[in-house]
């Protein structure tokens, strides 16, 4: 792929048509991503809340490559990066980058977002965009129960 075709990309607020499309990148990028993570939800369960609650009542960005449709999703929830997931075979091509670029942009004053401690990928995106963790948890806080890290990132 082309860096030509990642800048062809569109990055554009999900609509609820998109919301199936949404749901299965996060459970693709999820999966490979963090395989030891135990997730609390089902497949069906992680659809409907994508369709109910994320794409309609949160502020969904989706990444649109045309014919390939949906590869990526980002949330923001005011300071919040909530989610950022990518498509496995979309990975490493830039559209992480632009999703930040995207947040930052959206809010200018700073941003705080979640990742799991066994992600040591998302730890180098993050702090390769200027995230410093600054709490480290047991995962008692997250309904997988699994170790986590708080990233900020501040102007």
């Amino acid at each position: 792929m082309t860096s030509d075709a990642v800048t062809a990309v569109d990055l554009r607020r999900a609509t609820v048509g998109d919301a199936a499309a949404v749901a299965d990148v996060w459970l693709r990028s999820f999966a490979a991503a963090l395989p030891t993570v135990v997730r609390p939800r089902t497949d069906d369960e992680v659809r409907a809340y994508i369709q109910d609650v994320v794409v309609p009542l949160r502020e969904t960005w989706v990444a649109d490559a045309g014919g390939a449709g949906v590869v990526g999703l980002m949330v923001l929830d005011g300071q919040l990066l909530s989610q950022l997931y990518l498509d496995p075979d979309w990975r490493g091509r830039g559209l992480g980058d632009r999703f930040v670029a995207l947040a930052k942009e959206r809010s200018p004053r700073g941003l705080t977002l979640w990742t799991f401690q066994v992600n040591a990928p998302a730890h180098r995106f993050y702090e390769r965009h200027g995230f410093v963790a600054v709490e480290r948890t047991d995962g008692s806080g997250n309904e997988e129960r699994e170790p986590d890290v708080r990233y900020e990132w501040r102007p």
